[in-house]
């Protein structure tokens, strides 16, 4: 029996919440499950990360709302880049996926990933587009309904572990040193893990 589909406003809140919240809980899409363990939380208005910062876009225009879709875009002309859409609409705010656990379809996977295996499988943004056979239609895919992309209701991190964010050089400094990357603590399934500095409960 599948798992609960987390409603739509659960996305409805400030996009660090959620993704404190996402943590634990679980990504399907046909055969293949994952469990979140490492995110990072792209804010609304002042966050110079954000892919928002410069205003509605063509590209961006999922993550302006509403709450609870998919932003999928593109990066480096490789890999495809899993968000959840958080905040209200009209406040552009994600949560990017950055590392999760099979949990379910570990073939379909393995395949999908070259035929490696353990963490390399799943550490990593492009990665988890991979697995899960997403592309660039899948942006703007509501999260909460039954068919397609779904977050289902895990269980929650028993501890979670804080860090800056991976690869956002361009953004100002105070925006680099933001603590908004979040993962379960002393998971293997999470990327950059020595770049962690610090556990929350």
């Amino acid at each position: 029996m599948p798992g609960r589909l987390l409603p739509r406003q659960f996305y409805a809140r400030d996009a660090l919440e959620v993704a404190r919240d996402l943590l634990g809980q679980e990504i399907w899409h046909g055969e293949v499950g994952l469990r979140i363990t490492e995110v990072e939380a792209y804010r609304y208005p002042h966050d110079s990360a954000n892919h928002c910062r410069a205003g509605l876009t063509a590209r961006n225009a999922p993550m302006w709302g509403p709450p609870g879709h998919a932003y999928v875009y593109l990066c480096y002309g490789l890999h495809q880049m899993l968000n959840l859409v958080t905040n209200r609409e009209g406040e552009g705010a994600a949560v990017l996926i950055r590392s999760c656990e099979p949990i379910a379809g570990h073939a379909t996977i393995r395949r999908r990933r070259g035929g490696k295996e353990g963490p390399v499988l799943l550490t990593g943004p492009g990665k988890i587009g991979q697995a899960l056979g997403l592309d660039a239609t899948f942006s703007g895919h509501p999260l909460y309904r039954r068919g397609g992309l779904e977050v289902r209701e895990g269980a929650p991190a028993a501890e979670i572990a804080v860090g800056s964010r991976i690869g956002i050089g361009y953004a100002e400094r105070e925006h680099q040193e933001a603590e908004w990357r979040l993962a379960v603590a002393n998971s293997p399934w999470v990327s950059h893990a020595r770049q962690l500095r610090g556990v929350a409960r």
